[in-house]
């Protein structure tokens, strides 16, 4: 049983590098499908791999650090296959900046389910802004260094690679964070069918219009994602502003709808500028709602078990033992109209 063990134990740490490695290499291919030029350098304006590594870490450990490496290793030979010092850097600089992120947010007490303002506060400002200046510096000061980018160049090129490094925590580490954290509910209600399906038909019909007609028409977005965090918090508006900023990069990188005309930095600065309000406003939006959620169920709960406590005085009885501090109600049966017809109904958790 020990020998078995000693060899799990390898085996899995290896597969969960390979599963890392392959995830990161793949957002960075599909980061590199779109792309804009500043200064002569190619940078992504949404930079899916530093989500995708951030949302690693915070879900498997310190332990899968090895494989962001391994995949940040392979989008830089997908892109040059000569091996110099100043690759070297880029990957540590591409490595280091993850791992960053996720000790900034252990140490601010972060929760994964993004539950609390604080939470979407902390992976504003610490994991995304602060911990992104490492990539982008290393990234920005290598290309000074070995004589492909002017310093002159440097803030403008700066700022790019780390506001697109900043934009794939933001967006990307959410919604992976959001399917980690999912469960299914198998008997919701259908009026909540019903309103997710006129959300999702309005995105379908209103995100593609506001990004690519020729009239400024991008504010559209904004009353879609303040519906879904009003009345499906993270999953509503997340997965809604992942649709829009796609979109959004698609129309700039061909130079359609909105951004025609344009001069490439005014491209760069409207779209970024676009996703990172957007990103901001579905992140904090639907923490603030669902905290004010979670607080109001738990004033209802203490009020229904005071009332059982005083039921039972009265009677003569002794007091029922209190409920455990996880139990919740369920979504369905006590929504933000107002408790339904079983909201005092507990639901155990699963």
């Amino acid at each position: 049983m020990v020998g078995t063990e000693e060899l799990r134990r390898p085996a899995v740490f290896l597969m969960r590098t390979l599963v890392v490695g392959a995830c990161y290499y793949g957002a960075g291919r599909l980061g590199l499908l779109r792309h804009l030029v500043v200064e002569g350098a190619v940078f992504s304006p949404i930079w899916p791999p530093t989500g995708v590594a951030v949302a690693a870490l915070l879900v498997l450990g310190l332990s899968c650090w090895p494989g962001i490496a391994l995949g940040a290793f392979l989008v830089i030979l997908s892109i040059t296959t000569a091996l110099t010092p100043a690759v070297l850097v880029t990957l540590a600089g591409n490595t280091v900046a993850p791992l960053c992120a996720y000790l900034l947010l252990r140490r601010s007490g972060f929760r994964t389910d993004l539950s609390r303002l604080r939470d979407g506060l902390a992976l504003v400002f610490l994991g995304a802004l602060t911990a992104m200046l490492i990539s982008a510096t290393t990234g920005a000061g290598v290309l000074v260094l070995t004589d492909r980018l002017a310093a002159g160049d440097f803030w403008p090129v700066w700022l790019a690679w780390w506001v697109g490094d900043a934009m794939g925590v933001l967006i990307v580490t959410p919604v992976l964070l959001l399917l980690y954290n999912a469960r299914w509910r198998p008997h919701p209600r259908r009026w909540r069918w019903k309103e997710a399906t006129a959300l999702v038909v309005s995105v379908a019909v209103l995100v593609p219009l506001a990004t690519y007609s020729s009239v400024s028409l991008l504010f559209l977005v904004y009353p879609l994602l303040i519906w879904g965090a009003l009345r499906f918090q993270l999953a509503g508006t997340m997965l809604c502003a992942l649709l829009a900023s796609v979109l959004a990069t698609l129309a700039a990188t061909e130079g359609t709808g909105p951004f025609a005309g344009l001069s490439r930095i005014e491209v760069m600065a409207k779209l970024q500028a676009f996703n990172g309000a957007m990103a901001l406003t579905a992140l904090l939006l639907s923490a603030v709602i669902t905290e004010q959620r979670n607080t109001r169920r738990s004033v209802e709960r203490a009020c229904q078990e005071l009332a059982e406590v005083l039921e039972h005085l009265t009677a003569g009885e002794p007091p029922p033992p209190p409920r455990p501090a996880d139990e919740t109600y369920d979504d369905e049966t006590y929504d933000v109209d107002g408790p339904g017809p079983g909201a005092r109904r507990p639901r155990d958790p699963y």
